[in-house]
């Protein structure tokens, strides 16, 4: 994928990039920002990103150590070519101003933010973080779900490069019996991917609750790619190797990127905007599908 438009005024490259590494971000673990250990673990571990929790995964009288253990873990860094990724506290919290204060200068990959219900919670965010910090929001609650198309439209002016699907949050929200059904969160899982879609950001897919049920988790990672997720939020380092074998091309996707991008490579086909292959009718936007998943193949 080639670089996007730069996002807005005062927000840098490093959301252009989110943007552009799109496809490769197929496991995002979450982990206490209060577990020194597991930060160190972290830093050896084959996710694409890595989230410090300061929110849910940390108790109230443990979010200022936590807050300065996200900081110093993300100055020190170590983590290769995993993002580093960090979540707030809620906006409405005791917690988020000094959250925001703490990482515009820290300056991870992105920061998270829970419970986006609206435009304005982003607003507020990024007044508060400053420039230079993507944002990625997480999506659950119901006025959240109602506000998408709003924040796709304001996504560049923010600074917006991830959604992510929180659907633990969500079905309480929405009141489903434990534990939900799949298709009672599958329309809401569709209107995330697909506000993501229309403005150019990843979409990640809710977490596994289930820690030892493997097949569950490779089906829900099957179920996610499905409809469009670029990779899945994880709570174990043991979901790991299911993300990353779900979310990435399969050997017969690889086998069929090849031969689009070898017959478009043709000379007697260069002017050509469709030609057949293997008895279909291909076009361009399929040589640029093409080419995304052997670049997804590299990463």
């Amino acid at each position: 994928m080639g670089k996007r438009t730069r996002i807005t005024r005062g927000v840098t490259r490093a959301v252009s990039a989110d943007y552009d590494a799109a496809m490769t971000l197929r496991s995002a673990l979450f982990l206490p920002a209060s577990n020194p250990r597991a930060i160190a673990k972290a830093r050896t571990l084959d996710s694409d990103a890595v989230i410090l929790d300061l929110e849910d995964a940390v108790a109230p009288d443990a979010k200022d150590g936590a807050r300065d253990a996200a900081v110093t873990a993300v100055r020190e860094g170590g983590f290769g070519k995993r993002r580093l990724v960090v979540r707030t506290n809620g906006l409405d919290t005791e917690w988020a101003a000094d959250d925001l204060a703490a990482l515009a200068s820290a300056q991870p990959a992105a920061v998270l933010i829970p419970k986006v219900d609206d435009v304005a919670t982003l607003k507020a965010a990024r007044a508060k973080l400053g420039p230079g910090v993507p944002l990625w929001a997480m999506i659950e609650t119901c006025r959240g779900i109602l506000s998408l198309p709003a924040i796709a439209e304001t996504a560049r002016e923010v600074g917006l490069s991830a959604l992510v699907a929180g659907t633990n949050d969500l079905a309480k929200d929405m009141r489903l019996p434990a534990p939900p059904s799949a298709e009672a969160l599958l329309p809401l899982r569709v209107q995330i991917v697909v506000a993501a879609r229309a403005a150019g950001m990843i979409a990640l897919d809710g977490v596994c609750n289930a820690l030892d049920a493997p097949d569950r988790l490779a089906a829900e990672c099957a179920d996610g790619r499905r409809l469009g997720f670029d990779g899945k939020t994880l709570i174990h380092p043991n979901q790991i190797a299911a993300a990353n074998r779900g979310f990435g091309p399969r050997e017969e996707e690889i086998a069929w990127a090849e031969r689009v991008v070898a017959a478009f490579a043709d000379p007697a086909r260069a002017a050509l905007g469709a030609i057949r292959l293997d008895g279909q009718m291909v076009e361009r936007l399929h040589l640029a599908e093409a080419e995304r998943i052997l670049a997804l193949r590299q990463s």
